[in-house]
């Protein structure tokens, strides 16, 4: 039953890409995301596509989130824009760019929760980097499906990881 998905505890890890800004308002948060042993990955301070900013601002603004997420280098650009430049200056610099091959669409007002759902059944593969959202536009659908994306997850044979 589906109630009975919602009570089961998934001892799973991930990592949360986060913005810089959002962090700094909410520390308890980033670190309640620490303290249950989850990877930290940085999203800029503002959430800013790349394809706006020069390299320079772009690389200052993921430093500025760095100052308070403390990531150790793990960068998740927002919406995927960055330009070339822009990716040999995060990778000159150290950072491990880190793109996904299934993104839910979970904030799309256009999906029900079940469309997000069925994503997630239709497009995973062994090796997936999938993207949920925390945001306003997606939290009640991944509080209606998130579990049983989990537990289909678990059900195929999928393990989780966090990045290194």
């Amino acid at each position: 039953a589906a109630s009975d998905v919602y009570k089961r505890q998934f001892h799973i890890k991930a990592t949360f890409f986060m913005v810089g800004d959002n962090a700094s308002k909410y520390p308890h948060l980033l670190q309640d995301v620490r303290d249950r042993g989850h990877r930290i990955g940085n999203h800029t301070f503002n959430h800013i596509g790349g394809l706006k900013w020069s390299a320079w601002k772009y690389l200052g603004n993921v430093r500025k989130a760095e100052n308070v997420l403390h990531t150790g280098l793990l960068f998740r650009p927002p919406h995927g824009w960055m330009g070339p430049f822009q990716y040999r200056i995060m990778r000159a610099t150290g950072w491990r760019v880190v793109m996904w091959d299934l993104v839910t669409r979970d904030y799309s007002k256009h999906l029900t929760d079940q469309d997000v759902l069925r994503n997630v059944k239709r497009y995973t593969r062994p090796g997936s980097i999938i993207t949920f959202h925390d945001s306003l536009k997606s939290i009640e659908k991944l509080k209606k499906i998130l579990p049983e994306a989990l537990q289909w997850l678990i059900d195929q044979g999928y393990e989780f990881r966090t990045f290194d």
